[in-house]
């Protein structure tokens, strides 16, 4: 009786450190970039996207912007959030906007390889600064030490965020009570 409790235990242990092991999220090669330029210009040096990887990923990214940046109701709230000079109204980041709503500027992009290193497909984040002098993307996910280096990601981290275009900007009350924007997440650096 002894030995068949031990093997079911042992069993049902191996069964579980596989199930966990399962669980592990994907983790894929990303890159940022403070603009296209830089990234076409490490494309021309061998480096993980090609010229073309990059300006997909670049308008993927200005797309995500548009559709999903932080909106506040006035600059003020916005240069709280992101600092002063970091901000811009609607109207000017894309046609049709309106100019009493203000989102942060661009301040990179951060693409990521979903093929494990491969050129051919890639996902794309907008990055934001932060009030710290951090780099955020447009779902808060991750918070940044700098917009240019690689290092790895889980997947997730290129999910789409939730739209924010044609919804209510934050005001100062909102993006208080959010913790601001870019806040509690976990910090990373990029290395060369």
């Amino acid at each position: 009786m002894t030995k068949r409790s031990n093997r079911v235990a042992i069993a049902i242990l191996g069964a579980t450190a596989f199930t966990l092991a399962g669980c592990r999220e994907e983790q894929v090669d990303a890159q940022a970039f403070p603009d296209l330029q830089t990234c076409i210009a490490d494309a021309a040096q061998g480096g993980m996207f090609s010229a073309q990887d990059c300006e997909t990923a670049v308008a993927e990214a200005e797309t995500l912007h548009l559709e999903a940046a932080p909106r506040y109701d006035s600059l003020a709230v916005c240069e709280e959030q992101h600092g002063e000079g970091e901000c811009g109204s609607e109207a000017s980041a894309s046609q049709g906007g309106s100019g009493s709503i203000f989102m942060p500027l661009l301040s990179g992009y951060l693409i990521g390889s979903m093929l494990s290193g491969r050129s051919g497909l890639s996902a794309s984040q907008p990055m934001y600064k932060t009030k710290s002098g951090q780099y955020t993307n447009a779902a808060r996910t991750s918070t940044f030490s700098g917009n240019s280096g690689a290092t790895k990601l889980n997947a997730s981290q290129f999910s789409r965020p939730a739209a924010t275009a044609g919804k209510a900007p934050m005001t100062r009350a909102t993006a208080t009570s959010r913790g601001g924007f870019g806040k509690g997440t976990a910090g990373r650096g990029f290395g060369g």
